[in-house]
């Protein structure tokens, strides 16, 4: 559920890495989009790019890119674009077209407005930043305590608060955590328990993911 910008003064100089504003998403509802010819294309360097469909024959698409170029491939290597309203979209499960390239160009744009957390469905993406950004302050913490997850941006601090929620009313959920790398699972462990602030037990049990011990 989308929060206006009043709504999102709660999380300080956080607000414009966590949710699009209120501007940006009247202004994408109103782009125009034809969803017939708007579509990713494969593309030899780039992997996928924008285009639009220009003709079909023979099983094979000519597509412009936005870029300029011209490019005829299978129709299998052509993918329904979703609408502009979509950009940046918070959970990608709510996608009209759910697709590699969709995923793909959401997640690089969310990155590119340093929107580092998107939700999948059940699953928290995040996208590491290499640099420090204002999402971990204190009254980001305190903003996400109690929320349930649709009620706020995408963040690891909310996969935290309702698995601290879970634990209290006696459900068993586990946090389960893939990464590339080993810091990784560490990082965003010290940011869940930094944030709950639970009981040493807890620690050391959500501390068996990564492999860390807390004394």
């Amino acid at each position: 559920m989308a929060s206006g910008d009043a709504e999102m003064a709660v999380f300080g100089e956080a607000a414009p890495y966590l949710r699009k504003s209120e501007k940006e998403r009247i202004e994408a509802q109103n782009k125009p989009f034809d969803a017939k010819t708007s579509v990713f294309v494969a593309h030899p360097k780039e992997s996928f790019v924008k285009g639009t469909i220009q003709s079909r024959e023979s099983g094979k698409v000519t597509v412009k890119t936005e870029a300029g170029e011209t490019l005829t491939v299978k129709e299998d290597q052509v993918f329904s674009m979703n609408p502009p309203k979509y950009d940046k979209i918070e959970d990608m499960a709510m996608m009209t077209h759910l697709h590699e390239p969709a995923v793909l160009y959401n997640l690089k744009e969310r990155y590119a407005a340093w929107m580092i957390y998107t939700y999948s469905g059940l699953f928290c993406v995040t996208v590491n930043p290499y640099k420090w950004l204002p999402v971990y302050n204190p009254e980001v913490v305190l903003a996400y305590r109690g929320k349930k997850r649709q009620e706020a941006p995408p963040h690891i601090f909310s996969i935290s608060d309702n698995a601290y929620q879970f634990m209290l009313t006696g459900e068993l959920l586990d946090l389960p955590h893939s990464n590339l790398n080993q810091e990784g699972p560490v990082i965003s462990l010290w940011y869940v328990t930094s944030q709950l602030k639970t009981p040493q037990r807890c620690l050391r049990t959500w501390s068996s993911y990564a492999g860390t011990t807390f004394k």
